[in-house]
């Protein structure tokens, strides 16, 4: 009986793993340097990582459904803010025009510490996809600092969503 108990779990595991998110690394980084990289997902309110849309590498079209009366789509979208070794601190702003209720004026502010020989903190923000089909463009402006130098790292990023 525990034999088949360790053999489901295993099993259980090894399916879980094979079906987990890989972090994307982008390519001609050099170790030591700070950088980003994401994920887009999307599903419904229940499951809004059910559906992959698209990453910051390697790069493809970001499409998304738009929600509909009655039927709405959920995005939930991961950034990942990778380490320099020394604790970085990343601070700036994004704005997911994409989502529901947000607007050209809408900005949210990134505030997110790698710790010191952490190689990756993240953030995730899950909301539900406009109604309005087009493209939107998602602007990531950053600076990256490592906290022990002060040498600072400046990051404009920026990726198109389209809504159909």
């Amino acid at each position: 009986m525990q034999l088949r108990l360790f053999a489901a779990l295993t099993l259980v595991a090894l399916l879980g793993s094979a079906c987990a998110k890989r972090v994307p690394e982008p390519s001609g980084v050099a170790p030591g340097t700070p950088h980003i990289s994401w994920v887009l997902m999307y599903g419904d309110r229940d499951t809004a990582d059910r559906e992959f849309s698209c990453q910051s590498e390697p790069r493809s079209e970001c499409v998304l459904p738009a929600s509909k009366p009655g039927e709405q789509v959920y995005s939930d979208i991961h950034f990942y803010y990778h380490g320099a070794g020394n604790e970085t601190k990343y601070e700036g702003t994004k704005n997911l025009s994409y989502l529901q209720g947000a607007s050209e004026s809408h900005v949210s502010r990134i505030n997110i510490t790698v710790k010191k020989n952490e190689s990756i903190t993240n953030e995730s923000v899950t909301g539900i996809v406009t109604s309005t089909p087009g493209a939107y463009t998602v602007p990531l402006s950053l600076t990256a600092t490592i906290t022990d130098t002060g040498k600072k790292y400046p990051i404009q990023e920026s990726l198109q969503v389209i809504v159909k």
